[in-house]
């Protein structure tokens, strides 16, 4: 029977491949940093989520091996029946506090905490309104929910309007506004105080997936509802472990007590799923300690950001405004794809390791490379980065 499967499996393969979206995994040899090591020797690595520059931090990676004596290689269960140690509710009250709320629950990912909450607190009396570029776990997360669904164009503030009166027509027992803090292939924040302010008028509670701001967003690094001043008025904040925080793996949900405490009753990747490695937590633990004891990697990172924002404009190209670390570089128009993928791997040649989008990861039109800035280059990183744009620029034509 397999024989059929595999040529069809073989044909949609191929159309991946003639359609140039074909993904290939660049292995690396080193452990992830500013500078890794990759097949073709050292590279300078500006595409990865490793902000804060915590992936190989010093204290992170101890507290890391520490815990590997004290607490074990893994939990073996799912939390509520032995896959709970002391230090996994450490780290879910030390988000509590850190981030505001009034409880935390613990995930895989924040991809699996996104596929937890909305079957659990929406059902068919519910609507949903989500930001159109949000991201696809939260996609995937309605859609296991029963609930309406409404969809307003990004960071719109009238068609949110719109959409909230169409689910408020509807009848909605709860209405939901559901955003990425920022979006991943903008770099752009959503407008959370307008956010508030319109769920507030209609009623509606308000979830913000946090993954690219926590840590290094906001004076504290508390994420974008800090940037906004709403700490107060957003009702649920999902968030990750795996990218500013340490850069392992993990996820969360924090919330109102009564929202995490029904999470940990119902949500299916939660129950059903073993607990965060206690390596995982221990050197998460040293990361929050970090972000919380001192500005000096979020001053970086945006000292860094701000400088390749200058250094590339002022050699020509078109990046897409903003201040967050994501900055998309620009090759617009119908060749924009050739141009953007010609550039990246030019680049990767001359050891400057960034990656090129194009439709359907991004519009049609609108392919990009997007650079993210980390804590971990120097000022001569952002240098040599740029020169390298500028030289593929040139060769590329």
């Amino acid at each position: 029977m397999y024989g059929t499967v595999k040529d069809e499996l073989a044909a949609t393969l191929k159309e991946i491949e003639d359609a140039g979206l074909y993904k290939r995994e660049r292995e690396l040899t080193t452990p992830q940093a500013a500078h890794v090591g990759t097949a073709g020797g050292s590279s300078l690595n500006f595409c990865a989520n490793n902000y804060l520059g915590f992936a190989d931090h010093p204290d992170v990676v101890a507290a890391s091996r520490n815990a590997l004596d004290e607490w074990g290689f893994g939990m073996a269960s799912v939390r509520f029946i032995c896959g709970t140690q002391t230090q996994h509710t450490l780290l879910e009250q030390r988000l509590s506090q850190f981030l505001g709320m009034e409880a935390t629950i613990l995930f895989g990912s924040c991809f699996d905490a996104n596929g937890g909450v909305f079957e659990v607190l929406f059902g068919a009396q519910d609507a949903i309104v989500s930001d159109e570029l949000n991201h696809a776990s939260i996609i995937d997360g309605i859609r296991l929910s029963k609930a309406a669904r409404f969809r307003y164009r990004n960071a719109d503030m009238a068609d949110l309007r719109a959409q909230l009166e169409a689910a408020r027509a509807g009848g909605a027992r709860r209405v939901c506004v559901v955003t990425d803090g920022v979006f991943s292939m903008d770099g752009s924040y959503a407008p959370l105080d307008q956010i508030c302010d319109l769920a507030d008028e209609y009623e509606a509670m308000v979830l913000v997936d946090d993954s690219h701001a926590v840590g290094f967003v906001g004076e504290g690094g508390r994420g974008t509802p800090e940037l906004f001043g709403v700490m107060d008025r957003v009702d649920i904040i999902t968030g990750t472990l795996g990218k500013a925080l340490g850069g392992a793996s993990g996820g969360y949900v924090t919330s109102h007590q009564e929202v995490v405490d029904l999470l940990r009753q119902r949500a299916r990747p939660y129950l059903f799923s073993n607990s965060v490695a206690p390596a995982v937590v221990a050197g998460s633990l040293a990361a929050l300690d970090l972000v919380s004891g001192s500005s000096d990697a979020r001053e970086t990172l945006q000292a860094n950001s701000a400088l390749f924002r200058d250094l590339m404009t002022d050699a020509g190209f078109e990046l897409l405004p903003g201040s967050h670390p994501i900055t998309p570089v620009m090759f617009p128009g119908e060749d924009g794809a050739r141009q953007a993928a010609e550039v990246a791997d030019h680049m990767l040649a001359a050891g400057v390791y960034v990656v090129a989008f194009s439709f359907p990861v991004v519009p049609r039109g609108k392919a990009r490379i997007r650079v993210q800035l980390s804590a971990a280059h120097s000022e001569a990183d952002v240098w040599e980065c740029v020169d390298a744009f500028v030289a593929a620029r040139a060769a590329v034509g």
